[in-house]
């Protein structure tokens, strides 16, 4: 059995029924945990946990971060999703975050150091394939090493008309699946290096202003930050910058950045704090309300996910109290 952890941010469309998201969480170690056995410092008691839970009313939309080992993560999503289709009508979602399906993203990360991001990809496409099959209606597209030409999240979802209003279900481009519908919309499938989500909010309502910043802080602009992609939303009465923050490894890095160790490798990391600098550096004369962390960085979730697989805490989200800067 393998050891090797891999991290699923499975990104679900709803936000504002808790019991819902919680379903689908318990959902992912429904298949795979035995009995809780006593804890010991060399065997797991359990194969899979759920770190945590993070939810936005306003967006109506939940991120879950499921992690287990490369036999047993295809089947916790598997199971999450499944649950998330029953349970998740997209026709009558509400909310001011772009999506496309109900369950609207399923990137695989590594956690663990000397997984194959190759090997990863192997296993998202397997879980879209069968989820196709088992859940009739659905479709997918796939992104990272899970698509068969390699193209990144951002690419993908320019490409499938993810940022596009109105949305045209049966238009949308899809690699697998049925012809997309109202009622589960387009997937994201594939495996990508670890990503981290920074969210900060503006004391404004100037949308503009926010999408001028996020701009800013865009890695594909001359003086972006590495790694982070970012858009900007109304967002509680103020404006919210939602940053993806990807590691890039030393092969990759642009010249003039540290590089950091981190999951056996090097890397370059852009943190929560320089994003906040940026932030306020660009909205000169606007305060921030707060920046929130959606999940944790990589180091965090690798110590954590030890930490509930060797002491039998599949429920881990449980004790995770949401984290602002």
């Amino acid at each position: 059995m393998s050891r090797q952890l891999v991290a699923c941010m499975l990104n679900v469309s709803e936000g504002r029924r808790y019991g819902i998201v919680e379903q689908i969480a318990k959902a992912a170690l429904s298949t795979i945990n035995p009995p809780i056995q006593a804890p010991s410092v060399s065997e797991w008691a359990i194969n899979a946990t759920v770190l945590n839970i993070f939810q936005d009313v306003d967006y109506n939309r939940s991120v879950i971060t499921i992690v287990s080992n490369e036999n047993n993560i295809g089947s916790c999503v598997e199971a999450a999703c499944k649950t998330a289709y029953e349970l998740i009508d997209l026709s009558k979602h509400e909310g001011v975050h772009p999506r496309l399906g109900a369950v609207d993203l399923v990137p695989l990360h590594p956690v663990s150091e000397n997984i194959s991001l190759q090997s990863l990809g192997h296993i998202a496409y397997g879980v879209a394939e069968r989820l196709s099959t088992s859940v009739p209606g659905t479709s997918f597209f796939m992104f990272g090493t899970g698509d068969s030409e390699g193209r990144g999240l951002v690419q993908r979802r320019k490409e499938v008309g993810w940022f596009r209003r109105p949305v045209q279900y049966p238009l949308l481009r899809h690699d697998l699946g049925h012809t997309p519908s109202s009622r589960y919309g387009l997937t994201g499938v594939g495996a990508i290096p670890y990503m981290m989500n920074v969210n900060v909010t503006l004391d404004t309502q100037d949308v503009s202003l926010g999408r001028c910043v996020a701009a800013s802080l865009r890695a594909s602009s001359p003086s972006g930050l590495p790694g982070v992609q970012a858009m900007a939303f109304p967002h509680e009465g103020r404006v919210e910058v939602a940053c993806n923050v990807d590691l890039i490894p030393a092969s990759q890095a642009p010249p003039g950045h540290t590089l950091r160790s981190c999951l056996g490798g090097r890397y370059v990391h852009t943190t929560a704090d320089q994003i906040q600098a940026r932030v306020l550096q660009e909205a000169e004369g606007v305060g921030l309300v707060g920046t929130a962390l959606v999940g944790f960085t990589p180091e965090e979730a690798r110590a954590r996910a030890l930490h509930a697989l060797t002491h039998g805490h599949s429920e881990a989200w449980k004790s995770v109290a949401s984290r602002r800067m």
